[in-house]
């Protein structure tokens, strides 16, 4: 995405804000490429049959989209959105885990997926209770975490919208990498 594609983003992102409902649809024109990215990566792996790529952006929209939050850029954008495909991901999981007609757990593959990292896989509902429990203890690490697995930011477009350096936001998600693999008792996951 170009500085100039950005530029218009936030402006859209603003006037969507301000109730012009217009910009909602010019928003997703511009992002549904990179949402798209976001949600299969959140989703490879996973066996979510009755859960597209396509069904988890468009719930994920429809959580933001009837009240957006106060948008300061790009990277705020892409952050919600994660938080948002994370919630439905959750209440996935969970309407599955609780289906009357013999559901299971639902379980997918989550991957720390960058240089030099290995790959873990965690029941989504007992990564969502870890976060949670981490985001009570160092909220900051915990937002960090949830920026670069579920949104799949850059560090440096997390240490812009955390208003934080990158070396922070290296140091911050080394101690969730390193916190998260002692609670799920994984000794080979790269802190």
């Amino acid at each position: 995405m170009t500085e100039r594609t950005q530029s218009s983003l936030t402006v859209l992102l603003r006037a969507w804000e301000g109730g012009d409902r217009a910009a909602f649809g010019r928003v997703v024109q511009q992002v549904i490429g990179d949402l798209q990215r976001m949600a299969a990566s959140r989703l490879r792996g996973a066996d979510t049959p009755s859960l597209a790529a396509g069904d988890l952006v468009n719930e994920a929209l429809l959580k933001v989209m009837d009240s957006p939050p106060d948008w300061q850029n790009r990277a705020h954008f892409f952050a919600t959105m994660s938080l948002a495909m994370r919630s439905v991901l959750i209440d996935h999981a969970r309407a599955r885990r609780a289906d009357k007609r013999g559901g299971e757990w639902q379980r997918l593959t989550y991957t720390l997926t960058g240089v030099g990292e290995e790959s873990m896989v965690a029941d989504l509902l007992t990564l969502d209770k870890l976060l949670t429990q981490l985001a009570a203890d160092d909220p900051r690490a915990a937002e960090i975490l949830q920026m670069t697995y579920f949104a799949g930011m850059e560090r440096e477009d997390i240490a812009t919208v955390l208003g934080i350096s990158v070396p922070t936001v290296d140091r911050e998600l080394r101690f969730a990498r390193a916190w998260l693999a002692e609670q799920l008792g994984r000794s080979d996951l790269q802190a």
